[in-house]
């Protein structure tokens, strides 16, 4: 069974490094290569064996970074150490390049955040009458969230949970493989979440050890996720994370 999905939430592998930096606490302006190419790394495996449509570019980031890495490992030869004493400068950082480049991508990541703020205010400055929406405001609005959890966040849970699965238990594949529909997995979450009437782990999503139901489950999150039909919460970084659903399941019939 193949999968071939692009999300959009993707905007490039440097908006890949700004979210592992932030995650990890990182100073932008001296980045540990090793511990941010392994973690790179660790998402990029994530997503090829989510079978995700991963872009050349990604790839092309990852050699750059073990390239810089390879270059901070290398020790000097003692002859251009003897050269370099008629220097009072250093030989150039190796990160130097990445670094201006991910600084220049935070700027325009940030002005664009304050652009799409503004516009947002902007929208609010000519409206119609006040409507009652009360009836639409429920405590488990989008707006409430301890902390918003991006396409990496979900990325980095499932990596825990594959390695959570096979440490259980190895995954298993079946010899007669059974194509199970994404819309199909969907339904039997959404149920899921009414049956249950409250908050459930995201591990509790994934009861077997079929790499091509995990697979698939994962995809039917995201696309819930994406349609609006369940919330994520996260009370803080490395926190469980925990899914519930909207008001819009009810558009869902049963099955």
């Amino acid at each position: 069974m193949e999968y071939l999905v692009k999300i959009d939430a993707f905007e490039g592998p440097l908006d890949l490094l700004l979210h592992l930096i932030n995650r990890l606490e990182i100073d932008i302006y001296d980045i540990p290569v090793a511990k941010i190419t392994e973690q790179y790394v660790a998402y990029i495996h994530a997503m090829q064996e989510l079978e995700l449509d991963v872009a050349s570019e990604y790839l092309v980031m990852a050699a750059n970074l073990l390239s810089i890495k390879s270059r901070m490992l290398l020790p000097r030869q003692e002859e251009e150490m003897m050269e370099a004493e008629f220097y009072i400068e250093e030989a150039e950082d190796p990160r130097k390049e990445l670094v201006d480049r991910l600084i220049e991508y935070r700027k325009y990541k940030e002005a664009a955040q304050k652009l799409k703020e503004k516009e947002k205010d902007r929208s609010q400055v000519f409206t119609k009458p006040p409507s009652d929406i009360s009836e639409y405001v429920t405590e488990k609005s989008i707006e409430n969230q301890k902390l918003q959890v991006t396409i990496y966040d979900m990325i980095g849970a499932f990596q825990k949970m594959m390695r959570r699965k096979k440490l259980e238990k190895p995954l298993t594949t079946r010899i007669t493989r059974q194509e199970i529909p994404i819309e199909k997995r969907m339904k039997e979450i959404i149920h899921d979440l009414r049956t249950f009437r409250g908050k459930r782990h995201f591990y509790d999503l994934f009861p077997s050890n079929h790499k091509e139901y995990l697979v698939t489950t994962f995809l039917a999150i995201l696309e819930l996720m994406k349609k609006q039909y369940i919330y994520i919460e996260q009370e803080r970084n490395f926190a469980d994370i925990y899914i519930y659903g909207s008001e819009k399941i009810d558009e869902l019939g049963d099955h």
